[in-house]
């Protein structure tokens, strides 16, 4: 295991066409710890995300993922460690739920031509599998799935080439009740089967971080808000702030939930 962070971004700007989508972001994750990226829409929580997964460069400052620093090593290489999450898989053939969580070893959206998996490999995959709560879709095939359902195999995808990072871009997107709490309960027992594992979740719901969270950045205009402990940094306070809007947020068994904090009507009498 990499004995120091598993991710570290320092004084970090990214800017596009001109504009800046991040502005001197720092970072630091650690094996086991379990982050969320919060903010509005457009505040660049994706963006962070990308080069957490070494998708991408920074205009300025350093980002180092599992001790490699960008620009100084194999972009693809590298990705090869990180089980990234992406709802928005582009899979266009009905591939059966096991052949779709084995990718993952090749770090390819379709079965490679003329590869096949070792014994102990299909065994990992259906281990993965039955952890999702997937137990008895083995030998579905991928159109036939529900959205929450092609959640959690893209989740046992991602951590077959047992990484140390794991990345998860809104993967609640889209998701009815049910799934996203069937999502949410296998998110738990992640944390707790794989100790070391270090993830990032992005999200601009509150309601849908797993009780395990243990770190959360809030990100506004590009810009970082708060960071650190989770329950240093989910104040009502901070997270209007955040969103710029009032809200009171609750915690109960572990879960969080945030209203608007609508003013006190004076009665007339």
């Amino acid at each position: 295991m990499n004995a120091g962070p598993v991710l570290r971004v320092e004084d970090v700007d990214v800017v596009r066409d001109g504009n800046r989508i991040l502005e001197n972001v720092s970072l630091t994750v650690r094996a086991g710890e379990h982050w969320a990226l919060l903010g509005a829409n457009g505040a660049g929580k994706s963006t962070l995300l990308g080069l957490l997964g070494a998708l991408a460069h920074p205009t300025r400052g350093t980002v180092e993922v599992l001790g490699h620093r960008l620009g100084r090593v194999d972009m693809r290489q590298l990705r090869s460690h990180v089980g990234h999450v992406n709802p928005r898989h582009d899979l266009r053939s009905p591939l059966k739920v096991r052949d779709v969580v084995l990718t993952g070893l090749t770090n390819t959206i379709e079965r490679v031509p003329r590869w096949s998996p070792a014994p102990d490999q299909v065994a990992t995959a259906d281990r993965l599998i039955d952890l999702l709560g997937l137990g008895d879709r083995h030998e579905a095939r991928w159109p036939t799935l529900s959205q929450g359902e092609r959640g959690r195999a893209l989740i046992a995808r991602a951590l077959m080439p047992s990484p140390e990072l794991l990345l998860l871009d809104e993967p609640a997107t889209g998701l009815d009740v049910a799934g996203r709490e069937q999502l949410i309960e296998r998110m738990d027992t992640l944390q707790h089967t794989y100790r070391d594992l270090a993830s990032v979740l992005v999200t601009h719901h509150l309601e849908e971080l797993p009780p395990g969270t243990s770190h959360v950045m809030l990100l506004r205009d590009g810009r970082c808000l708060a960071s650190g402990p989770a329950d240093e940094v989910l104040t009502s306070d901070q997270v209007s702030k955040c969103f710029d809007h009032p809200i009171r947020l609750t915690r109960v068994d572990g879960r969080w939930s945030v209203r608007a904090d609508r003013p006190v009507r004076a009665h007339s009498g």
